[in-house]
């Protein structure tokens, strides 16, 4: 048997304020994007999850890097004005919400801040900041869930959440950030996997069928999808599944099995099969039909999205002449919401179910000025210098990692008067504006959104105007 070295700790740790395993007391004075307080230690920063800002706590340290430590909380000394009694039972282990322990008034002004801070610390950007838009809701507000799939020691089949930072599921089939019928049907369907003996994909073996339960509801019209993300391309007994669940449960209208046989952290595969009614749902997204398949981007809070289009096309300042540009356009919906406004919508989207999700809300809503390409900015490009076309106005809303520079030359290359980025990453956003700005664009306003309470995610919209 080989005998295990214990590894050398660096000398600088001893040289820290803190050690592993010692306790500290001291203040919260601030969160950071995770949802982590900071507490300091002889200017040392200590990330605390679960804390809140003007908490007094005794800390134990779990863990110490050169730069930086984490602790959890040992004992409130003093809470903070803005706790609240936590109503999740698997808060402290699941890794969906971060602001459970703390009022929404509290949450929003956090929010605010961190936006703030981006655009000041790393884009440079000093631009008049509105204030944030709160939602509506803060429960059941998710038209969308995926579940990953496992088994408990039991070998029982259990659904949930990853906990943070992993992939171990934390069992959880009632959700307060999910509608009351996703946990419905989440609970039904575990029923039916269980008395069918329907295997669960195994990660860590690369072995069996289900991976994911995947739901999806249209708020305006109640239709409901049930995707089921398997590793084969049939599911045994999927007829009986299929038949039992819809006798059940009649808003559901779409029953997809979305094929993923990849060794991957991504959730969907390529290929979606669909086993029963149609292959997507239909809802009214600024009063604009939308068809909703299971790759097509659709906002996860209805209202807040509504409200964050109404932003964006706020700062766009159209007046009925403009050609608009909608780059990352997905299903085309919020091209679509403003094609009353323009002259012509065109918009692109690399994901071809997208596309073809996008020409038919145009046809289903009868709007004969817009029109989709599949590809990239140089698609568009290449497609708009042929036919002569200059955009007035370019609306971009791209994915967390931000824009990519092909993305930013193509709109410094087209030069619109004006051009409106909404970001559900206020970093990238801040370095996209950045970018811009050193392109020839000034910020001239910007506001967050909160599209995900309860959670560390916050959305943003962002303003330029091109300089004469």
């Amino acid at each position: 048997m080989k005998r295990k070295i214990a590894k050398k700790r660096p000398a600088y740790l001893k040289e820290l304020p803190v050690q592993k395993n010692e306790y500290y007391e001291g203040v919260i004075t601030d969160i950071t994007a995770e949802g982590n307080g900071v507490l300091r230690v002889e200017g040392f920063a200590v990330f605390v999850p679960g804390s809140a800002v003007g908490d007094q706590l005794r800390v134990k340290i779990v863990k110490v890097l050169k730069n930086y430590a984490f602790g959890i909380i040992d004992q409130i000394l003093a809470p903070s004005e803005d706790r609240i009694e936590v109503d999740c039972p698997v808060f402290r282990q699941c890794g969906g919400c971060c602001y459970r322990h703390i009022s929404y008034e509290a949450e929003l002004r956090l929010k605010q801040q961190q936006v703030k801070d981006c655009f000041e610390r790393l884009g440079g950007i000093f631009a008049p900041m509105e204030p944030i838009a709160g939602s509506e809701r803060i429960s059941g507000y998710r038209n969308k869930a995926q579940y990953p799939l496992g088994v408990d020691k039991e070998g029982k089949v259990v659904a949930g959440f990853f906990a943070k930072h992993s992939h171990r599921i934390i069992p959880c089939t009632e959700c307060d950030l999910q509608p009351k019928i996703f946990s419905a049907i989440l609970k039904e369907v575990l029923s039916i996997i269980d008395r069918y003996r329907i295997s669960v994909y195994r990660e860590e073996e690369h072995r069996g069928t289900l991976r994911h339960i995947y739901l999806r509801i249209a708020e305006a019209t109640g239709e409901t999808m049930l995707c089921l993300v398997s590793a084969q391309r049939k599911i045994p007994h999927q007829e009986e599944l299929t038949k039992e669940i819809t006798e059940k449960f009649p808003q559901i209208v779409s029953v997809v099995l979305n094929y993923n046989p990849d060794q991957t952290n991504v959730i969907l595969g390529e290929e979606c099969i669909t086993l029963w009614g149609k292959d997507h749902i239909t809802d009214i997204l600024c009063g604009v039909k939308v068809q909703i398949s299971p790759l097509a981007f659709y906002q996860v809070n209805k209202p807040q999205a509504e409200a964050l289009y109404r932003q964006g096309l706020s700062y766009a300042e159209l007046t009925g002449e403009e050609i608009l540009l909608d780059l990352y356009c997905g299903a085309g919906t919020i091209g679509l919401s403003a094609a009353k406004r323009v002259k012509q919508v065109i918009g692109v989207e690399i994901v071809p179910q997208a596309v073809e999700n996008a020409w038919e809300n145009a046809r289903m809503n009868d709007i004969a000025n817009a029109r989709f390409l599949c590809g990239d900015c140089k698609t568009a490009v290449k497609q708009l210098e042929a036919e002569h076309l200059s955009p007035d106005v370019i609306l971009v809303d791209p994915p967390r990692k931000g824009c990519d520079q092909e993305v930013l030359n193509t709109i410094s290359h087209l030069a619109p008067h004006r051009v409106v980025m909404i970001s559900c990453n206020p970093a990238t956003a801040a370095r996209d504006s950045k970018l811009l700005q050193e392109r020839g664009y000034e910020v001239r306003g910007y506001r967050a959104f909160d599209l995900f309470p309860r959670t560390g995610a916050v959305e943003c919209v962002v303003s330029f105007e091109r300089k004469v």
